[in-house]
């Protein structure tokens, strides 16, 4: 499917397992206790606080899996840790991180738009109404 277009696998393959880790670490910042810090402040708290969150969770997550694959060659975990901070494209980096914050706060605007008017309200604003189901 991309042959001749100049995206190699390597980079669809990255882009496939950043999606998971960042669905990982929501997962992961859904069970921490204070997530839902502000549920009765306008929805900008918890908007801003949950992206945040998440954004801190995927950056750690991330974090851990690269080092992890460092430390498997290097001497030890400072080491690797040097190591990967030396081999860091940075530029690309922030442009991730730029993208992945971007991408989390839309997720976080919508999710507590859902929660505050409801799974059904919002699937009717979205949908239009739904048909009625016969029993």
């Amino acid at each position: 499917m991309i042959r001749g277009t100049g995206v190699s696998p390597t980079v669809s393959a990255s882009v496939l397992i950043a999606s998971l880790v960042l669905g990982k670490s929501v997962l992961i910042a859904d069970m921490l206790p204070f997530i839902n810090r502000f549920p009765d402040k306008p929805l900008v708290w918890n908007v801003a606080w949950k992206t945040l969150m998440y954004a801190v969770v995927a950056l750690v997550v991330h974090y851990l899996e690269r080092i992890y694959e460092y430390w498997k060659e290097a001497p030890g975990l400072v080491a690797a840790n040097h190591q990967l901070w030396a081999d860091m494209n940075w530029p690309r980096f922030w442009a991730v991180q730029i993208l992945l914050v971007t991408l989390i706060l839309m997720y976080c605007v919508i999710a507590e738009r859902v929660r505050v008017i409801g799974r059904d309200k919002f699937k009717k604003m979205f949908f239009g109404p739904l048909p009625v189901r016969s029993k």
